[in-house]
């Protein structure tokens, strides 16, 4: 049986003309017949200011902005010297952006369902592009076809950051898994971070959900493998901008990889390895950039399992501290405080407790939900701290290898630790530290273990 591979194309990956052209000969060179991109590099921005300006702005500002964009993708599609057709959908999927805006700014309101609308312009721009641009490059003997991502990546009505139902998915996914497998010359062009309701309106998955969307689309039709195509070439063991000897992993685990995007790292959507892992489908991380460069595979299981493989950094960190003298020897407290969290949809990224309290770090956008601050004061005392970093060294055998501890603490040197978080996982140990020392933690910490 053929073995289906899905690339997905960021939006540097989608930048320009020349981007775009680097990317489907990629596509040509790894044959990958399905294929996920992303809005061109900064549409989403652009879509995002475009609502701000709806909301108060001359209606010429918006006009103007509208412009902008509708001229920087009719100038790519000239540029790539495609077929009137492609010219014909993107004025198409202008006007019906014009028509969402203007709704918007008589209304001056756009509620998450208008949103989402909205934001699906960017991905449906760029796939047009994509299309006649691939099929430029494979040549008339290859079918390049445009797939509409929300005719197939159904979800929950949650706007904004919606969850794929997955047998769904599945259901309408075989026509293509079908057609990919009866016929070799087929290529699908699709959208990522886009889907759709079971009733018809439009969802997104959450901003950084293109890489999420490919690994939805591999698990739902068997793919042997998700290829990531981004700007850097694969997985580094620090972001090269705080470390300049950052080096590139080349081979790591789900598991190792699901720690590191989940506790700062920029290159995977959190979600993505969760699909890829479930279907045991491996990930390759490369650059388009550079495609002869070697990248970073993520697989079920490595050979080489170091200490330490990299580490991370998540600013922009809350620190709350819940204190109640009747929490010692109660039952259901704990339970009580995270039942707070998930009705208001908030992630705990690290949690100590003591015997009367319990500490936890959030991202501090959630701060400003006085909600969710009321219903935790119903639970005791509460004292919030702000600025902080969340520095991670993401590993093997962390909770069990003896003296690691003292060998951080060495390495950390003069820095205040806010607080540590280790032994629930055997992969990380987390520490605290005010956000205006957390690129000197890192880079103590990249030299004491890697370098």
């Amino acid at each position: 049986m053929q073995s289906l591979k899905v690339a997905k194309f960021g939006g540097s990956s989608m930048g320009d003309h020349v981007s775009m052209l680097r990317s489907a000969n990629i596509v040509k060179t790894h044959s990958s017949q399905l294929i996920v991109v992303s809005a061109t590099y900064g549409t989403t921005n652009l879509l995002e200011h475009l609502m701000e300006l709806s909301k108060g702005s001359s209606y010429e500002i918006v006009d103007q902005t509208i412009s902008k964009l509708k001229d920087k993708h009719l100038e790519i599609c000239n540029q790539l010297d495609l077929e009137p057709i492609y010219v014909e959908k993107i004025n198409q999927i202008i006007t019906e952006l014009c028509t969402l805006i203007k709704g918007t700014f008589y209304l001056n309101e756009i509620t998450p369902r208008a949103k989402d609308r909205i934001y699906s312009t960017g991905e449906r721009l760029s796939s047009t592009l994509f299309q006649g641009c691939l099929q430029s490059v494979l040549g008339n003997q290859f079918d390049v076809d445009y797939v509409d991502a929300r005719d197939f990546l159904i979800t929950d009505a949650q706007f904004n950051k919606a969850k794929p139902i997955i047998n769904e998915i599945e259901q309408r996914s075989a026509i293509i898994r079908d057609k990919l497998i009866n016929n070799p010359n087929q290529y699908f062009v699709t959208q990522g971070f886009i889907g759709k309701t079971i009733e018809g309106e439009t969802t997104t998955l959450g901003r950084g959900g293109s890489d999420y969307s490919a690994s939805i689309f591999a698990e739902a039709i068997n793919a042997a493998e998700i290829q990531i195509w981004t700007d850097v070439a694969g997985i580094a063991t620090t972001d090269p901008r705080i470390c300049t000897t950052a080096k590139i992993i080349h081979e790591i685990t789900f598991k190792e990889a699901a720690e590191m995007a989940i506790f700062g790292a920029k290159i995977l959507h959190p979600t993505t390895l969760v699909p890829a892992r479930r279907a045991s489908i491996p990930v390759y991380v490369g650059s388009s950039f550079d495609s002869d460069a070697p990248g970073t595979w993520i697989k079920e299981n490595c050979d080489y399992k170091p200490l330490v493989r990299g580490i991370t950094k998540k600013d922009d960190q809350g620190l709350i501290t819940i204190s109640n003298p009747h929490m010692a020897h109660a039952h259901g407290f704990l339970a009580k405080i995270f039942e707070v969290f998930q009705s208001h949809d908030v992630s705990v990224d690290a949690i100590t407790t003591s015997e009367i309290s319990v500490a936890m770090t959030i991202d501090m956008i959630h701060l400003s939900n006085q909600s969710f601050i009321k219903n935790l004061e119903e639970m005791g005392k509460i004292r919030i701290e702000r600025d902080y970093s969340l520095v991670s060294i993401i590993g093997n055998k962390i909770n069990t290898t003896p003296g690691i501890a003292n060998k951080i603490f060495n390495g950390l040197g003069a820095t205040n630790v806010r607080m540590i978080c280790q032994g629930a996982s055997v992969h990380n140990f987390c520490v605290l530290v005010d956000q205006n020392q957390g690129e000197t933690t890192v880079k103590n910490l990249h030299q004491t273990f890697i370098q």
